[in-house]
């Protein structure tokens, strides 16, 4: 049975002033040694709407962020809401003109950075529609158009005024997409969007006001910024937020001194828990209840090794994309299944379809699509493109997947990254999972090359674990131990050991940068 949303917010900003009118004194952030409660929350983002009502920000107007984790990047999203701005999230891993496509492409009008940045972003002004940056820090020279944050927070002269009259299906926000072939595409999406991700996971994971989320993977993205910055202000919980990822030692510390209850990772982080030596009494005396596993799939072998250590914490797998706000399904609390990414969010609807969008029976490897209110919008400036993606109403993931009689979804592969030998269907992700429970494998990908004779052929890229003796290790043992798995014709090409697998900010390996590197040497 599908859920109808009830809304109780139209938009972000009357969020947080409901918050502190009926909670004023709660803590709602934590960071370094400082507490901000939900009045001192609303008193910053009405500061800060207020210098974005002098800058002549209006209702419409796109703002991005290129920072760091920290408070000034919340309090810049529901400042935004209240003036009506969008809010255009960034990688902050980014080179200057890749900053220079997006900007241009989003129309922004303002951006919000830090120093640490000033590299790639200080020439944008000339070469963006950018008129003001907003700085976080002190570095760049100051002028009507570079501003420090700290000085744009003391109009305090200046009158507040009444929010911007948003409504649920306004735009809200953009989220630029990695894509795998050209420019990145700007996913829009509405209040609606992000609101409805954030009554799913309030549901499934049972989130209350007691809970504590920690916030260390990088806030740009889809996942952290819908399920662990923007839910804990819907549920009046409370956000712990970590400004770098390392050293990972300060994670764990912050963990267990701020009572984290509920810890958002990636499979790398979740494969480096299991091989760090963990004190005792950190597995003693954690008030962990949930982890939540997502951006790439979690190995089996990862999830069983896991929950030995992490005996009193639940361990659950989910699936989303940026184009549908992100979170589309996750096993839910009472009843996991090894693999699976669980069940559709309450609100949402998923099939699994063949080529013609027809559902396929149960078992059968076909498209996922989603529809729900988290179905973005459309992408900024491509109508093709939101068109071949959004067909009445359902979104095209193109991942493959598959459903069991329990309603229970598995993703199988990308439908870009299926190799096709002989007529017959390949997916890496069966390989890749064979090779991580070797021992001595510590991440693996697996892409399909052009070969005369097959039509493509699988081969692997192996990253090792650091304490094995690698010259004992050849391409001719791992495949014997493939084949005792895997039919002959699924058995990799090659397989190539690497030092480090290329990644992007939340661990999810980057197939196209090994096919780029190929290309490059003339190999396919």
């Amino acid at each position: 049975m599908i859920q109808k949303l009830e809304y109780k917010y139209q938009n972000f900003y009357s969020m947080v002033e409901a918050n502190a009118a009926s909670h004023p004194n709660t803590p709602v952030i934590l960071i370094d040694e400082s507490k901000i409660t939900n009045m001192q929350f609303l008193q910053k983002v009405d500061a800060f709407a207020r210098f974005l009502k002098v800058a002549g920000i209006v209702a419409g107007d796109r703002i991005a962020l290129i920072m760091p984790n920290c408070d000034e990047f919340i309090i810049a999203v529901y400042a935004g809401s209240k003036v009506g701005a969008v809010i255009v999230p960034l990688n902050n891993m980014l080179k200057g003109a890749e900053y220079e496509f997006i900007l241009n492409d989003a129309n922004i009008k303002m951006l919000v950075t830090s120093n640490q940045f000033v590299k790639e972003v200080k020439s944008l002004i000339q070469t963006t529609t950018v008129e003001k940056i907003i700085w976080l820090d002190e570095g760049s020279e100051m002028d009507e158009n570079n501003i420090l944050f700290s000085h744009a927070m003391t109009l305090s002269d200046t009158p507040n005024m009444p929010a911007h009259p948003n409504t649920l299906d306004d735009l809200a926000i953009i989220f630029y997409t990695s894509g795998t072939t050209g420019n990145p595409k700007g996913a829009m999406m509405s209040y609606r969007n992000i609101f409805s991700n954030m009554i799913g996971g309030m549901q499934r994971f049972n989130v209350t006001k007691k809970d504590r989320f920690i916030v260390y993977l990088p806030m740009f993205h889809s996942f952290t910024f819908s399920v662990m910055v923007m839910l804990p202000f819907y549920s009046r919980s409370s956000i712990v937020i970590i400004r770098k990822l390392l050293p990972f030692a300060n994670i764990i510390k912050q963990t267990l001194l701020k009572r984290v209850t509920v810890f958002l990772g990636v499979p790398d982080i979740y494969n480096a828990l299991i091989r760090a030596k963990l004190p005792w009494y950190f597995l003693w005396f954690n008030s962990i209840r949930l982890f939540i596993s997502g951006g790439s799939p979690l190995h089996e072998d990862t999830l069983t090794r896991f929950k030995k250590i992490f005996k009193r914490a639940k361990m659950l797998e989910g699936y989303g994309l940026s184009e549908c706000s992100p979170a589309v399904a996750v096993n839910p609390l009472d009843r996991q299944k090894p693999l699976s990414i669980g069940l559709p969010l309450d609100s949402y609807e998923v099939k699994i379809v063949d080529d013609e969008l027809m559902e396929v029976p149960i078992g059968t490897v076909g498209e996922l699509i989603v529809k729900g209110d988290c179905v973005m919008l459309g992408y900024l400036n491509n109508p093709t493109a939101t068109k071949d993606t959004i067909i009445n109403g359902w979104l095209r993931t193109g991942d493959l997947g598959k459903v069991d009689d329990e309603g229970y979804l598995y993703i199988v592969d990308r439908m870009k990254d299926l190799i096709i030998s002989k007529g017959i269907n390949i997916y890496p992700r069966q390989i890749e999972e064979e090779l991580i429970k070797l021992d001595f494998v510590k991440a693996a990908a697996v892409i399909g090359i052009p070969d005369t004779n097959s039509g493509e052929v699988p081969i692997a890229y192996v990253e090792l674990e650091e304490d094995v003796d690698k010259e004992s290790i050849t391409q001719a043992s791992v495949k014997k131990l493939l084949k005792e798995q895997l039919a002959n014709f699924k058995i990799p090409k090659t397989i190539t050991f690497i030092d480090e697998l290329p990644k992007n900010a939340t661990g999810k390996v980057l197939k196209r940068v090994l096919k780029e590197e190929l290309r490059e040497k003339g190999e396919i």
